[in-house]
């Protein structure tokens, strides 16, 4: 079985070592995941048909929402959130079938906890990740805007128009862009750090380094702190069951 990530740029993804270290443990031989740093979609068909043995491919920036007119169908979840980062590729009679799902929404809720602040939040970035990241708040009842740089609109603010008194009022914050992500890990969303408290709680997708510049601003006024490790963990495991199925 192949199974592979596609996006571009992949320097940063530690996906081919979660997947081949778990082939290992878990003794298949028969088994190999493997990066595909595609620059654009317009050779995904092609890329298909010169990589007959896949099964399974996970989709990551800027590909999440940029995928889904390739794709011949799409798991519900996914279509609610207009992002795919797993897909399932059936071989039938000659012809390839590809079906889009997203475990990025359930590996994220999974790694909620007690100390996520059920106020309103702040989700930076509107890419297919954050996406994502409202489905699963929104299961959950808490409020959220997304945070922009030039996309102003309906539930959308710009960095901007953040003061320390809105900083103040969102005690959940997730950045889900990827500033700050190996190798530009100086880079931090612009934000008004002075605003938090120890009542904040910063989640950071990014798991490459271990501690973003975002968390450690956090960690500087005694907010609580997550990465995206686990969430990567989850969302990889939900895909591989995924994969695995018949």
């Amino acid at each position: 079985m192949l199974l592979g990530l596609i996006g571009y740029p992949l320097d940063h993804s530690w996906s081919a070592r979660y997947f081949n270290e778990k082939f290992r443990k878990e003794g298949r031989t028969d088994s190999v995941y493997q990066l595909f740093p595609l620059i654009s979609l317009d050779v995904f068909p092609a890329f298909l048909q010169s990589h007959p043995q896949l099964s399974g491919l996970n989709v990551t920036i800027p590909y999440k929402e940029k995928i889904i007119p390739y794709l011949d169908d799409l798991d519900e979840t996914a279509r609610q959130i207009g992002a795919v980062n797993t897909i399932k590729i059936i071989h039938e009679n000659g012809k390839i079938i590809t079906k889009g799902f997203n475990t990025d929404a359930g590996g994220f809720l999974e790694t909620l906890t007690e100390q996520i602040p059920l106020s309103h939040a702040l989700i930076l970035g509107t890419g297919g990740a954050s996406r994502a990241v409202a489905f699963a708040l929104k299961s959950l009842g808490i409020g959220f805007s997304f945070v922009s740089r030039n996309n102003r609109g309906p539930g959308i603010i710009l960095y901007d128009e953040l003061s320390v008194e809105v900083i103040h009022d969102n005690k959940f914050i997730i950045n889900t862009t990827p500033l700050g992500m190996y190798p530009l890990i100086t880079e931090i969303p612009p934000l008004p750090y002075q605003g938090l408290t120890e009542n904040h709680f910063l989640y950071d997708l990014i798991y490459n380094p271990d501690e973003t510049g975002f968390l450690k601003q956090g960690k500087l006024r005694n907010a609580s702190t997550m990465n995206g490790m686990q969430m990567l963990i989850n969302q990889a495991e939900l895909a591989y069951q995924i994969f695995e199925a018949r």
